[in-house]
């Protein structure tokens, strides 16, 4: 027999003896039939699971959404008598309002999130970050910084004061100061550029309502010290606000004083807070009522310098006042020089013609204590705790709130609104999951889809309209999550590259910030528009549109639960973020969007015969919302026409994601239903929208919300648009004049 030759020697003391690899081998046989009997098993599970499935979803995401769901609910209320008690019920009875808080609903919470998040980026040590990263993080620990800040007490405020003709309610000496070479215009001009306050006039560079792809000089009427023009009444729900208001200004006034060495000079310094007070309140009698100023056909007055000039001469304390001097001081730091006849928009005639009368009584001294008050009051929350405190009693009066934010969400969000590509590109790479942009995409494809699928079955509407609708709904652009720039290091830190933060000078930084900003704002009056440029950050828990760039934004904030989750069923995401879709869609459509063309021009593309009637279906829905009564603020009711662009917005939103929807199901088929909730999907799709809006607000800030919100309140937002929906009522089996389901709806899109 011939020798064989192996690689392994079978003399090898490793090798298994005979015997031993005969056991080896019933063990393997053993283990392969307890591994088929185990597939056998699986598979016959799975068989018996797919016979005997409930229809019930049991997932970890769809336990988690049922749960969060269900503890929002108050289910011993009738859908059809209140759902916004019915959906929002359990989460009114479990939260209450922080006491730094004028307000707390869903949306608040989420923004609380995320700033948790801003914080932990911010606050985070890496010797790797690129220049604007650190320059961010550098001015979040300048603000943080209450030691240094304390310390620093109002110096960094009064230091500034001269730059604007002082406050002569704070010093002995302003007449022999500052008397003789007072100037309206460069104190108005000086306010404007070091402080970033816009007082007795409005001015700043926007985009031409009727040419988008240019800048142009805006006149305007400007904000004012407390909420809105009804507070100055100061009576009955305004009269404390008032109160404290008189009381801010002179408790401010006596700590300059102080920290001046100055004697106090109590009857002197009320005397003056209550001629502050005086010229508001006049200046508010000439304010236009926000109702008034919906429509920007009438807002857009253009016209020379020289005819602003003609138009509305103004005396300040018996001197004339140059149009083309206060806009060439505001322009100067830019390098740009205004002629005459340079044209200009004019927002609020009426209030320029009265200003005159309004102003004219006061000496210039009073005057300018009032324009120095405007730069003091936006600032004293920047200074030490004595400032913060006197601020924080006025806050009081006017929200209602006990206490302060504390100051690092304070110190977040500042950095976030001025730095928003750095913190946005921050919260992104923390927290963004990039996956949801794809979904959102999608989605935006479908409700437009059924928003010009809808315009064919409008018989209020005309052919040749609904053609010209139809091609800005196609047009609209879209910007979901974050501009992608943000990631390029690069261009982040040229952005930057003029801004030098220092950890002990928070409030330099403060001025630093405005000048930056008002410098960019103004160079772009001979610039060309950028519509691809983003009208918001990333870490915003928010959505837009944009009229003159005919644009959609949805910030990454915001496409989180229970706006929008990628696992979470599809129900809630067309109810969530899929109804915020369509609402920033019919923005393009409403009250005031109408009015621009595909471009963002200020164009009317409407028939004579459908404008009449989008006017008288609006009519209807701002009658409705305005005979809503607001038990939170007193009974009263709810402003219906300064609302009624957002009302249309709501209504329009939900009827396309609720259709688009229905269009999914019939695609992919139904969904599986959520585990403990004895609710369809299409139920489920109205009360997720009902959730985003679960909210409540203390008394004062209703008050105020109703004057200054151009947003009904949640509870209105949800019973509003649901009220004229009849799927809903479909869905909920509400029988006909039930309270959520009345004879007389109103429909525009």
């Amino acid at each position: 027999m011939g020798r064989s030759e192996s690689l392994m020697d079978i003399t090898d003391p490793n090798s298994p003896k005979p015997k031993e690899k005969s056991r080896w081998s019933a063990l393997e046989v053993g283990l392969t039939a307890v591994v088929a009997l185990l597939t056998i098993l699986t598979v016959t599970m799975i068989i018996l699971y797919a016979i005997y499935d409930d229809g019930v979803c049991k997932s970890s995401d769809c336990v988690k959404s049922a749960s969060r769901i269900l503890e929002n609910m108050d289910i011993s209320t009738a859908p059809c008598k209140n759902f916004y008690q019915y959906a929002c019920g359990g989460w009114m009875k479990k939260h209450k309002i922080p006491d730094a808080s004028s307000r707390h609903s869903n949306f608040d919470i989420l923004r609380d999130e995320l700033e948790v998040v801003m914080k932990d980026i911010l606050e985070k040590t890496d010797t790797g970050d690129i220049t604007a990263v650190a320059k961010a993080k550098t001015l979040y620990r300048s603000c943080i910084n209450e030691t240094i800040i304390d310390s620093r007490g109002g110096t960094p405020l009064i230091q500034n004061l001269s730059d604007i003709f002082d406050w002569p309610i704070a010093t002995d000496d302003w007449e022999d100061n500052f008397g003789a070479t007072w100037k309206a215009e460069t104190s108005i001009a000086r306010l404007k550029l070091k402080f970033g306050r816009q007082v007795l006039i409005g001015l700043y560079v926007g985009t031409d309502d009727k040419d988008s792809n240019l800048h142009i000089l805006h006149l305007d009427q400007p904000g004012l010290g407390l909420p809105s023009r009804d507070y100055y009444e100061c009576k009955g729900a305004y009269k404390e606000a008032c109160v404290a208001y008189e009381n801010f200004i002179v408790a401010v006034a006596k700590l300059i004083r102080q920290e001046r060495n100055l004697a106090p000079n109590p009857v002197q310094t009320i005397t003056e807070a209550e001629e502050i007070m005086a010229i508001e309140k006049d200046l508010a009698n000439i304010t236009i009522k926000s109702e008034d100023r919906t429509d920007p056909v009438l807002l857009y007055n253009k016209m020379t310098l020289a005819e602003v000039q003609s138009n509305f001469s103004l005396l300040f304390d018996k001197k004339s006042f140059s149009w083309l001097n206060l806009i060439n001081e505001v322009m100067a730091p830019v390098g740009t020089t205004l002629q005459n006849d340079e044209e200009v928009v004019v927002y609020a005639p009426e209030y320029l013609a009265k200003l005159s009368s309004a102003i004219k009584k006061y000496s210039a001294r009073q005057i300018q204590n009032y324009i120095a008050w405007r730069y003091i009051m936006d600032h004293v929350n920047s200074l030490s705790r004595p400032y913060k405190d006197r601020r924080n009693d006025f806050r009081k009066a006017l929200y209602g709130t006990t206490s302060e934010f504390a100051v690092w969400r304070q110190c977040a969000n500042y950095v976030n609104d001025n730095l928003r590509n750095v913190v946005g590109r921050l919260y992104v790479q923390e927290a963004f999951a990039g996956e949801s942009k794809h979904v959102v995409e999608d989605m935006i494809k479908q409700i437009r889809n059924v928003f010009i699928h809808t315009l064919e079955d409008l018989s209020w509407m005309d052919a040749e309209t609904k053609e010209k609708a139809e091609q800005k709904a196609t047009q609209i652009r879209e910007r979901i999550g974050y501009p992608t720039d943000i990631m390029d290091d690069k261009k982040l830190n040229t952005d930057c590259k003029d801004l030098n933060y220092k950890e002990d000078e928070y409030f330099e930084n403060i001025l630093q910030n405005t000048v930056f900003n008002i410098k960019k704002s103004l160079k772009k009056l001979r610039e060309p528009v950028d519509k691809e440029e983003w009208i918001t950050g990333a870490a915003v828990v928010n959505a837009f549109y944009s009229p003159s760039r005919n644009q959609i934004v949805f910030p990454a904030g915001v496409l989180q639960p229970p706006f929008f989750s990628a696992s979470q069923s599809n129900s809630l995401n067309y109810g969530g973020i899929g109804m915020v879709i369509g609402h920033e869609i019919t923005h393009g459509f409403d009250d005031y969007g109408r009015n621009f063309n595909e471009n963002g021009d200020l164009v009317d593309w409407w028939t004579q015969g459908s404008a009449k009637q989008f006017k008288e279906l609006s009519q209807c829905m701002t009658k409705q919302y305005g005979n809503f009564s607001w038990d939170l603020a007193g009974g009263e009711n709810i402003n219906g026409i300064n609302t009624l662009g957002e009302n249309i917005a709501d209504n329009g939103g939900i009827r396309q994601a609720y259709k688009a929807y229905d269009i999914f199901v019939k695609t992919h088929g139904e969904e599986k239903r959520l585990p403990g909730l004895n609710l369809n999907h299409k139920q489920l799709f109205f009360v997720n929208f009902a959730q985003v809006w679960c909210g409540t607000y203390r008394p004062k800030y209703a008050v105020n919300s109703l004057k200054t919100d151009s947003h009904s309140p949640g509870i209105f937002r949800v019973i509003g648009s649901l009220q004229n929906f009849p799927e809903f009522s479909d869905a909920f089996s509400c029988t006909h004049d039930q309270y959520m389901n009345p004879t007389n709806k109103c429909h525009v899109w």
